[in-house]
């Protein structure tokens, strides 16, 4: 019994060390894409202090690796597999009795656990780092050179008030779309006729209005004002503005069933929120998949031969397997499928797969 619990502790060591350090060469390559492109716009929209860039880069190193948590743990799993094969400690144990299910059942349980760290406690602290670092980045960017206009990109969303209409643009969303950075509004009165363009740093939504700060405001004939205050008023909630310029990845996994909520009362489509719920429900059971996965194409014998080309088909089908989830998730994000089957499917599809393909492999 003792040597069961031995023997299970150590290809569960090998596993999780497998996939961290899977993890942190992931995390260090996207580190070292995303500083180099942040040092890029740095010296096409303006100089930034390279502390800021990398503070910015380490806020958004924890989104960016929680993207690939699940090719993390195909690529640890079968990098375990591959070196108990190679030493021929699978041969060792199954001539000792152990069945496929027994020697990968700690494997399993270590994919299990990281998927329930990864949703719980992982996607908490990421979707914080997230939200500050857009933050930070359009105050470092925004401020001066209007990163919306310069990029052609950004957010925008017509709204209404008490003094007319507005069209209004932010660099970014931080705070559940409540705290705009790199502000720009064009303001109508109530005939529909233009009547001044506000630029501001920052703005804050209040009961009814916007609070903006240092803004500078723009009419016909007149010459720029600034103001360390302006208000401009709007008929937009939290609710509305979250769906409009937030992001989902900004939002923790804890509070996404509160905002599901609160977008379903005010009528609002809850397609993008949904389909991120169901696929931070189902990221457990798909560390689990890819351990089942990995272990499709590694536990053939080397000296059989023909080994490489199983691990580049388990490779192939983990690529297939990633895209065939990216699709299914546009497509629950379009609303032509619900968010449950656009989540769940493809992993239990592949869970299927992987299991009757070992069940052949060991039973015949």
């Amino acid at each position: 019994m003792r040597s069961s619990f031995t023997l299970g502790r150590y290809i569960a060591k090998l596993f999780f060390v497998a996939i961290i350090s899977t993890l942190a060469v992931c995390a260090m390559l996207i580190f070292m894409i995303d500083f180099v492109e942040l040092l890029r716009q740095s010296s096409k929209y303006g100089s930034v202090p390279v502390s800021t860039l990398v503070f910015i880069a380490m806020l958004r190193l924890g989104a960016y690796v929680e993207f690939l948590l699940g090719f993390a743990v195909l690529v640890g799993a079968l990098s375990a597999l591959l070196y108990l094969n190679r030493k021929s400690e699978l041969a060792v144990m199954r001539a000792g009795g152990m069945s496929v299910w027994q020697f990968l059942a700690p494997g399993l349980v270590v994919g299990l656990a990281i998927g329930l760290i990864g949703v719980t406690v992982y996607n908490p602290l990421a979707s914080k780092g997230r939200a500050k670092s857009e933050l930070v980045f359009a105050k470092a960017f925004g401020n001066d050179n209007n990163l919306l206009r310069a990029q052609g990109g950004g957010s925008w969303i017509r709204q209404n008030g008490v003094d007319g209409e507005s069209v209004l643009g932010a660099a970014a969303a931080s705070n559940r779309g409540l705290t705009l950075t790199g502000v720009m509004i064009l303001a109508y009165d109530r005939q529909g006729h233009f009547a001044e363009r506000v630029d501001a740093g920052q703005a804050q939504l209040k009961d009814g209005y916007w609070d903006l700060k240092d803004a500078w405001v723009s009419r016909l004939g007149q010459q720029p004002e600034k103001f360390n205050s302006y208000l401009v008023s709007t008929y937009l909630t939290p609710d509305r503005v979250q769906e409009a310029l937030g992001t989902v990845f900004s939002v923790s996994f804890w509070d996404l069933p509160e905002l599901i909520d609160a977008a379903d009362k005010a009528k609002l489509s809850t397609e993008r929120l949904r389909v991120q719920y169901q696929s931070l429900l189902v990221r457990p059971l798909l560390c689990l998949a890819m351990v089942l996965l990995a272990a499709t194409v590694s536990l053939r014998s080397f000296r059989s031969g023909g080994i490489q080309t199983m691990v580049t088909t388990g490779m192939i089908g983990g690529v297939g397997f990633f895209l065939f989830s990216e699709i299914a998730r546009q497509i629950g994000i379009a609303g032509l499928a619900p968010a449950w089957v656009a989540a769940w499917v493809p992993v239990v599809l592949v869970l299927i797969i992987s299991t009757t393909v070992l069940l052949h492999q060991e039973d015949g």
